[in-house]
């Protein structure tokens, strides 16, 4: 497809539905106009009726919600290729680490040595016992007396795997 151009228009899901519902009732001939009309150029002739409006259908999905983002384009990349599946694996959890930042308010549960302890995430630090820490590593230290990888005490990072007899 041609370079994606912004689109300006704000579509709820419903809508969104609806509209890819009726391109399922249209014929080729009307889909490839459809396509002309989302793309701004002729579609390809190649193209069967399935491929046709599955294509469209994403294209219009995307112009509405966005399309997806570079991580997970490299991850697909790498599926298809021949990184196997270590890769990809790889991969996917850099975009887990991603996913995993912690937003102000949000609330970490830890039980150590028998008692619950919360830590509230601040936008400067965390908050925990009526003191504020800068990491959750001190927060760990405050908690347990010892020093801790403070992400990987309140399971926010696994821990590093060992490489093992080969």
């Amino acid at each position: 497809m041609a370079p994606r151009r912004q689109s300006r228009r704000t579509i709820d899901a419903a809508s969104l539905e609806i509209e890819i519902a009726r391109l399922g009732d249209l014929d080729l001939k009307a889909l490839r106009l459809r396509w002309q009309g989302v793309t701004g150029r002729s579609a390809p002739v190649h193209l069967p009726k399935h491929l046709l409006f599955a294509m469209l259908a994403y294209r219009i999905q995307t112009d509405a919600f966005g399309d997806l983002d570079a991580g997970m384009v490299q991850i697909l990349k790498a599926a298809v290729g021949s990184g196997g599946s270590a890769a990809i694996t790889k991969l996917t959890d850099k975009v887990d680490r991603r996913n995993q930042e912690l937003a102000p308010g949000a609330i970490l549960t830890r039980e150590w040595n028998g008692r619950d302890h919360r830590v509230m995430v601040l936008a400067d630090g965390f908050a925990f016992e009526g003191k504020t820490y800068d990491s959750l590593s001190k927060v760990a230290l405050a908690i347990t007396g010892t020093r801790w990888n403070g992400p990987r005490f309140f399971g926010l990072r696994a821990a590093p795997q060992s490489a093992g007899p080969q």
